[in-house]
């Protein structure tokens, strides 16, 4: 069967773009310049709020089981399939609530606790964590792009007599370059993205739409009152609990109040896909818990959408890598050559109910939170609410220089082949990226790749 695209193929638009011998200087070393929590929770304004940050911190880095009953893995309703078993485990690079780590811990979530999967061959304990996708359903062009879970619950000690789920046919699906890829998306500053006004957003567009490089971009919608969407590689995603009720519930299995019922794989029928034996729990398995009146009250998932709400947003270095005036004159090549008409350095947010510091607030996203045409090298065929095929949400930079895998794909580590992958037929990144490799000297190139891993 053939396809219509190559997932992982880059297509050069302007083939004129030379090789370079600048280097990305990788990973910024030093601790993690991220995972607190923001300033005004830090101090506990208003009073309890610094609990409801650490409980639900406490939750994402929990563990899920099937039924909450082995030892160490506390969470509940995993599966009947699932990507990994917490939270945390991908949202982990370069602190918790971060992306994709050094080990990619789904090599151990196939086999945990008697779990009988075969690892799929694009999943590497040095790669990046993965979900994939099939663009169309099997042998026909009919659009599919939805999740296609990599694992099931059959034969763990706590699955009970569900022995039997196969896997998703990964081999067929990669030699008919019907699958692609997401990564997870760093959760640092969360809450002020949520916290930025509709308003700020189009006023940032229509200012935009006045540059020279071709950049035009749109925003994602909500479905039900039109209010703009920011969250996910897409931009598909409204609100933070929308956007964890999903993922709990797409990458966990786990059902939850906003997404309550078990979920098979795209096309398969709902009963003869998922075979009552490997229905184990009642659900919503994450659910408001009616017993105490405390914090313990809440869902996993208001907690999870907490406690991402909460954290601060990354602390960029003034002086690595390549020391201060480096980062500065990259800072304003980064400018000059456009880049920074998608990723827009700051957005103010609007008032917060909340706590202090996500109010009126400048967020140094480096994003505009439009989704963008960028090209045949970049599409995945996936449409989302408003995103076709080749649109994506511009990926805020801020924390870019601690994160290991690059693009949503997480297709490479090297900045300098990121910036290569932005340069394809069709795509509104074209003239920054053919600028950066042509017009800009080596030692400028190189000041620029700098400032990025600065950030």
């Amino acid at each position: 069967m053939s396809r219509r695209f190559v997932p992982l193929a880059i297509l050069l638009f302007c083939s004129a773009l030379p090789l370079v011998a600048q280097t990305d200087p990788g990973v910024r070393g030093g601790g993690a310049a991220a995972g607190q929590a923001l300033a005004s929770v830090l101090a506990n304004n208003p009073v309890t709020i610094l609990n409801f940050f650490n409980d639900g911190k406490a939750r994402f880095q929990e563990i899920d089981s099937v039924a909450g009953t082995v030892s160490g893995e506390n969470g509940v309703g995993l599966g009947p399939r699932y990507n990994s078993r917490s939270c945390a485990s991908c949202h982990a690079q370069p602190a918790v609530g971060g992306t994709s780590p050094f080990t990619n811990p789904q090599v151990g979530d196939a086999t945990a606790d008697g779990a009988r999967n075969t690892v799929p061959s694009f999943i590497t304990i040095n790669g990046p964590v993965r979900e994939a996708r099939f663009p169309f359903f099997f042998n026909t062009n009919n659009p599919n792009g939805g999740v296609e879970d990599l694992y099931t619950i059959a034969g763990r000690v706590d699955a009970g007599t569900c022995t039997s789920l196969a896997q998703p046919d990964f081999n067929f699906a990669t030699q008919t370059n019907d699958i692609i890829f997401r990564i997870p998306t760093p959760t640092f500053g969360s809450g002020l993205i949520e916290n930025i006004d509709d308003s700020t957003l189009l006023a940032n567009f229509t200012a935009q739409q006045n540059n020279s490089q071709g950049v035009t971009g749109t925003f994602n919608h909500n479905g039900n009152d039109g209010t703009i969407a920011r969250f996910g590689w897409k931009a598909q995603n409204k609100s933070l609990e929308i956007f964890v009720g999903e993922a709990y519930n797409v990458e966990q299995g786990v059902t939850n109040e906003l997404f309550p019922t078990e979920r098979p794989l795209p096309g398969e029928d709902r009963n003869a896909g998922l075979p009552s034996s490997c229905r184990v729990n009642a659900t919503p398995e994450d659910h408001t818990n009616f017993n105490t009146t405390s914090i313990a009250t809440l869902s996993d998932s208001v907690q999870f959408a907490m406690f991402m709400r909460l954290l601060a947003p990354p602390t960029p270095s003034t002086t690595t890598p390549g020391g201060s005036t480096s980062i500065n004159n990259g800072h304003n090549l980064f400018n000059a050559i456009g880049c920074n008409v998608c990723h827009t350095q700051s957005l103010t947010t609007t008032r917060s109910a909340i706590t202090p510091s996500l109010g009126q607030a400048t967020a140094n996203l480096f994003s505009d939170l439009e989704i963008h045409h960028m090209g045949t090298g970049l599409t995945d065929n996936v449409s989302q609410g408003d995103a076709g095929g080749d649109q994506f949400r511009t990926a805020p930079l801020w924390g870019l220089g601690q994160r290991i895998f690059f693009m949503h794909d997480g297709r490479t580590s090297n900045l300098i082949n990121a910036i290569l992958a932005h340069n394809s037929s069709g795509s509104e990144a074209n003239n920054s990226s053919f600028l950066f490799f042509n017009n800009l000297t080596s030692g400028q190139q190189q000041d620029v790749l700098n400032f990025l891993r600065s950030l």
